[in-house]
Parts: structure tokens; sequence; C-alpha cells
């Protein structure tokens, strides 16, 4: 065993340094060192470069809720030479800069902000032997109450369309309500909370997706995601007869009409169909009309029609009609 390594060794050595190898090994020595001293040149440089630098809010006292949170960086453009730079990017980085929640916050309004001046000279003492030419933001805030909050209802926002011959028959949230904290000017001036635009089109199927809701800056919304069920029904068309009725009768006289029903044609999903009734459709004859233009027959109207019932249409627009004296 102890032969064969010493064969192995000998072989290696003789490749290594044989009169062409040698040659290449020279080569190679001579392009490390031209690129060690291209680097040491290339380091020894001025750059800016865009660093980021964590940032923390310390001190937040434990009945405090933070409705809007303080930005977490914050990219800093520092001029230095490169081998300053490196150590930023490549060292052990950038220590985080710490805001304290008690000098910043204002209670009276809820707010807290970082002037301009303060976060440069925060930031300048983590970079003390660099040049610090521009923080992005410039200035830092966040938002914050003792537990002031309101529950509220979710609204959908965007653009839903069922496929053809179909109707959006139902939406549903779970949870239909939701925890919103703010200050109290801005919980009595919320009526809702709407999720993100949401745009879901051509669907005959029951579609459930989970969605975020709209931030709204000065508030915590929680949870800030919720569950949305939308349930498409299929079209039908359908028709109903109604009576008709009279409106603005004097006392002592009836309206008689020829025919006393008339149809409804309509345009319903095929689920409500069987809850639809006489009843909930409204046609009528204006007595006041019949007076100021009398006519062998007279103009009926659709007054109203139960909610969920589309394109409902009178068959006929004018019936024969009696008017008798009780």
């Amino acid at each position: 065993m102890e032969n064969r390594l010493t064969q192995i060794l000998r072989v290696v050595r003789n490749f290594l340094f044989s009169s062409v190898n040698k040659e290449f090994l020279i080569f190679l020595f001579f392009l490390f060192l031209s690129s060690v001293f291209w680097l040491m040149m290339t380091l020894n440089e001025t750059y800016e470069k865009e660093i980021s630098v964590p940032v923390r809010l310390v001190g937040v006292p434990k009945n405090a809720v933070l409705t809007t949170e303080m930005e977490d960086t914050v990219r800093v453009t520092v001029r230095d030479k490169g081998f300053a730079l490196a150590s930023y990017i490549y060292g052990e980085g950038v220590k985080p800069v710490s805001v304290n929640f008690q000098t910043y916050a204002n209670r009276q309004t809820g707010q807290g902000m970082v002037p301009a001046a303060d976060l440069m000279k925060m930031v300048t003492q983590r970079f003390s032997m660099s040049k610090v030419v521009q923080v992005k933001p410039d200035k830092l805030d966040f938002y914050f109450n003792f537990g002031l909050s309101r529950r509220l209802p979710v609204r959908m926002a965007g653009y839903v369309v069922p496929g053809k011959s179909y109707y959006l028959a139902r939406t549903q949230f779970w949870p239909d309500q939701v925890t919103v904290y703010a200050n109290k000017r801005t919980l009595d001036s919320l009526r809702f909370v709407k999720t993100v635009p949401i745009n879901i089109t051509n669907f005959g199927d029951t579609v459930i997706r989970t969605v975020e809701l709209e931030k709204i800056k000065g508030v915590k919304i929680v949870p800030s995601t919720v569950r949305i069920g939308l349930f498409p029904d299929i079209l039908t068309e359908e028709s109903i007869e109604v009576p008709v009725k009279a409106m603005n009768m004097p006392e002592g006289k009836v309206l008689r009409t020829f025919p006393q029903r008339v149809k409804i044609s309509f345009t319903v999903g095929a689920s409500m169909f069987r809850s639809i009734n006489a009843d909930q459709f409204s046609v009528v004859v204006d007595y006041n009309e019949l007076i100021t233009n009398p006519s062998d027959k007279c103009n009926i109207y659709l007054k109203s029609s139960p909610h969920g019932v589309r394109n409902a249409q009178l068959q006929i627009s004018q019936v024969d009609y009696l008017i008798e004296q009780q």
C-alpha cells in the first residue's frame, strides 16, 4: 500500500514539474498576482453603493397597538473606498437602527414620526467612517392606539361577472366582520372594510378564494385576510299572472279591469323561482291619470317586483276598464 502511494506521488510530481507544466504554473502564478493587484486597485477607488439597513422600533408599551407598522428597512447610499463598502456588504453587516417609541410617539394624535434630520443622524452613526449621501425613505412614521377598536363588515371590491346565462346569486365572507384598530376619528368615519380589487369572470361554479383586505394608513385590520365565496346561479326565463290594482281611487268608487290579471315575464335564478309569487309584484292603474286623460283603455304600470328578479316586463301595457259607484 505504501509503495503504491509513493508511485502515485511520483507520477503527480513528475507531471507537475515537467517543462510544459512548469510554464503553465508560472502563468497561473502571475495571473493570480495580477488579479490580486487589479482587485486592490479597484477596491481603492471611491464608489457609491446603496446598502439596506434594518430599523427596529423599541420600547413599545405592552398595551399599545401598532395600527400601521414603521418601515423595517431604510436604503442608505454610502460613498467610500471599495474596501469599506465591501466590509459593509460582505462583512458582519450594519447594525440595526433603533427608534425609541417614547421619544417619537405623540399620544394625542396616535402617530409617531422620526424627522429626516434625526434619521440621518442615526444612520450616519452606523457609517461613522463613510459619507452618507442619501437615505430612503428620508423619514419614518408609525401609527398606534391603546386598544380602541370597532367591528366592521367586509365588502367586496373589484369586477366579478359570471359566465353567460349565470348571475351572482350570493356573496359570502368568512369572517364577515373584522376588528379595526384606529383613532376615534378614523373609526367614526369607517362603515366597512373593502377587499383588494379582485377580477373574476366567466365562471359557473362556486368560487372560494382567500383575499387580502385593503390597507388603510393608520388602521390595523384583524384578520388582514378573509375567505370569499361567490355563488352563481343559472338564469331562467319565467312568467307569472298578477292582479291589477287601482291607486289614488276616491272613496265610494271601484275600478274593474278586463282582464283582472295580467302576465309579467321576467328572468330569475333557478334556485329563487320557487320563492317568487304574485303578491311580490305590484301592477297598478292610476285613477288620476284616468280623470286627466279619459280613454276607452287605461295604462297599467309595473310598480314593483321582488329582489332578485331581472328584466321584469308587462306583456300588455293597456287594459279595458270600468269605474263603478259603490
